[in-house]
Parts: C-alpha cells; structure tokens; sequence
C-alpha cells in the first residue's frame, strides 16, 4: 500500500477486486480505496491466497488498520494495511502458536477451506477437527472466519464438549459484518414515490467537507477579467497537427494557460502561498494543480515544479495526469503539494464562475469558454475569441490590489504569445 500522505488519516474501501479464496499475484490489482484526495487502485502486497477479508466494502477504517489478510505459500498469513501515518499503531493480532507459522490446508469433506489462524484458535481451545467442521461459517461458500469461531466458542464454552449422543439443535448464526451501502440510486418509497434519495460517494462526501471548510476558513474575493485568447488560438491552430503527430496526444489550451499562471506568479510570488495561524507559507517551488472532471467526481492532481518546465513539458504533464484521474491510475502523492489550481470549467459552455478555493491555497483560477465575439479592436470592429478568466482568492493574504494585478498578468501572458514559440 502506497504512503497517503501526512494528511490521510482514513480510507474508504470502495471495492475488492478479489474473493477469499482467489489466488493473488504481487502487485496485482486486489481493491480500490477512495479518500479524501483521490481514489487508488491499490495493489496486493505478496502473492499468495486472499485468506480473510476483514472490513468489507463501504467501510471506512483508520490509516494502519489491518483490511484483510493473505496467506503465502508457505502458510504464513500477511496483512494488508491501509497506509500508515506517524504516531498510529497497526491493529493488534492474536499471536499464533509457534507450530502453526506452516499449517497444511485442512479441507472440510465439502471443500471447506480454513485458514492458519482459524485452525491456530482452534488448536489453543483444543477443538477437535470433528467440531470444526459443526461451525456454521459465514464466509464466501460457508468459510469459517476468526468472528465466526469465536462466536461458537463464546455459546460452546472454553472446555471441549463431548461428541453428543443425538443431533444437537442447530447454533446460532455468527455475528454479519455490516451490510454493504446501497447502491448510488435508491428510491424512497415510504414517504413520497416522487423523491429519490442518492447517497453521497466517498469522494463526493470528501469534496462536500473539503468545499465547507473552504468557504469557512477563508474570506473569498473574487476579480473577472477578459482575455483575448486569439493569439493562443491562432499559435494552437498552426501546431496542432504537428504536435499531435510527434507527441501522440491532442494540444489543448490548458498548457498555454498553466505557463502564463507560471510566469504570473514568479512575478507576484506572494500568490503562491498558504496560511499557518498568523503566518503566510510562501512556497518556493510552483505545484499547479488541474481541475479534472472524472465518473466520481471533480479531481485535483497536481504538476509539480511547473516552473522549472517548459510548454511542452507542461503539456506532456498536463496530458498524463488527466489520462490517469480517468482511469483511475493516479497514486495519492499525485494530488499532494498544489500551491495553485486552475479550474477550466469552460470545457463545459460555461462563461463565468467563482471557483472555491482549494485549501490550503489561498487562489484558484476560473477559465471560461472560449468564444468568438464582436469587439472593439484598435478602434476597429473585430471578431475574435473571447474568454473570462474569474479568480476567487483568500482576503487575508491577497488584496484587491495584488489579486487584480495578478490577474491582469495572466491575460498579459496569454495576449502576447508569441507567434513564432516552439511547441
């Protein structure tokens, strides 16, 4: 499992990819986590077999707490962990008998599988194979877990019983693990047919928290300005071609917006900060995080040391991080470190908005759809593209002054690209 990061305290366990039971290959693709960052596919830490799921999907669950446990061919049980941060304890384990670290397989006449630490608990009861076999299990195919023979323990006592003369009265089913949630659309029925109530993804709730604290923390300001991206369009138009040909992806106006955001904030470093108490956190380094529309929901990965990076590199970058949100490839470190974010929501026909600010930053930009227009031009009537370019910034740090002159130097950037730049 990949560190999450300093911030990360829980995850939700989205979806097992493999059964108790399944043989598992190392770095195989074993469940998918959602937290409050971003959604990853984690792989499987060993190879072996899946022996025991132990929080199952829909659940959330502190950072190092054990989730499931593989047994290795040569028996041995590993856990499975959700990252860990500094200063939490894993989850404790009952410590196995030192004869059970190589146990054989020992299969129930039906195929009932029980895994080392199942039959290790039953060894220190003194449970006789025979009785074993009695426990109803609540497993995947009738499988035995640790709750369910604990729980036959706890009604059968810690003294072995005798084989009993006549069939005994069937035990009590163990205790369930909590139901999975229920599907994303459920209707409610009970109280009025014409209202659907749709549970929040693990993301979405994530996101909800994160826009509310946002809004609490920060006293938001927001500046529009216009921007004449036709030099943009007309450099984009003449290298299109080219580029797709040589790089293999298609050029968008993004990179051309993340440079001028760049060259904005080496002149105006001040933006490029956060807020500690009473303390303003100027970053050095220039990590531009990209807004990306995503099936559960609005991701934020992040370019880092755009500064030190060309246009092209910037798009390469720019084009690899929206391939993997999609696919849902990003890692967790992919989404750490922003000092800036750029929400192009135009992509969408939108014109203007306000974009909140994505904490701990304290400025997003908003880019509108890019549009032809009639305007005044050189004393002129022209046509050309149009676009709005909204900043909503954090009023503690950055006044109407140094967020408009900001602003105004992106448009600049963007304005005077020069025909003949290499892309």
């Amino acid at each position: 499992m990949p560190q999450m990061g300093e911030s990360i305290t829980e995850g939700t366990i989205v979806k097992w990819f493999k059964k108790v039971g399944d043989q598992v290959k190392k770095d195989e693709t074993l469940l998918e986590i959602s937290t409050d960052k971003v959604d990853s596919e984690i792989p499987s830490p060993g190879t072996g077999v899946l022996a025991e799921i132990v929080i199952a999907e829909q659940l959330t669950v502190a950072v190092r707490t054990v989730i499931a446990y593989l047994e290795s061919e040569a028996g041995q049980e590993q856990a499975v962990q959700v990252p860990s941060v500094p200063g939490t304890a894993p989850a404790a384990r009952p410590e196995p008998e030192p004869q059970s670290a190589v146990l054989p397989k020992i299969a129930h006449p039906e195929g009932r599988f029980y895994s080392p630490l199942v039959l290790s608990i039953a060894r220190a009861e003194g449970l006789p194979l025979e009785e074993l076999q009695r426990v109803p299990g609540s497993g995947e195919g009738g499988r035995v877990s640790k709750k369910d023979i604990l729980a036959y323990l706890k009604t059968r006592g810690k003294t072995p019983a005798a084989e009993p003369a006549s069939p005994s009265p069937p035990l009590p089913p163990p205790p369930q693990q909590p139901a999975p949630a229920q599907p994303a659309e459920t209707r409610d029925k009970s109280a009025n047919a014409d209202v659907e109530r749709i549970p929040m993804t693990a993301v979405g709730q994530k996101m909800a928290q994160h826009m509310v604290q946002s809004i609490q923390t920060s006293p938001h300001v927001a500046a529009v300005h216009e921007v004449d991206m036709t030099a943009v369009v007309r450099h984009r138009a003449d290298h299109a071609e080219e580029f797709e040909r040589r790089e293999g992806f298609k050029l968008t106006f993004t990179p051309y917006i993340v440079d001028a955001v760049v060259q904005a904030i080496k002149k105006y470093p001040l933006i490029n900060s956060s807020v500690e108490g009473t303390t303003i956190v100027r970053k050095k380094s220039i990590n531009i995080g990209i807004a990306v529309a995503s099936d559960n929901g609005l991701i934020v990965p992040v370019v880092k040391y755009a500064g030190e990076q060309n246009i092209t590199e910037l798009a390469r970058a720019v084009h690899d991080l929206a391939e993997r949100t999609r696919t849902r490839r990003l890692m967790p470190d992919d989404v750490q470190g922003g000092t800036f974010t750029i929400s192009n929501y135009g992509v969408f026909g939108t014109l203007i908005g306000t974009p909140i600010i994505n904490q701990p930053q304290i400025a997003i930009l908003g880019t509108g759809m890019i549009q032809k227009r009639v305007v005044a031009a050189n004393d002129a009537i022209a046509i050309r593209s149009m676009a709005y370019f909204t900043m909503s910034f954090d009023h503690r740090v950055v006044d109407g002054l140094l967020g408009g002159m900001f602003l105004d130097q992106v448009v600049k950037n963007l304005q005077g690209i020069d025909a003949g730049m290499n892309i």
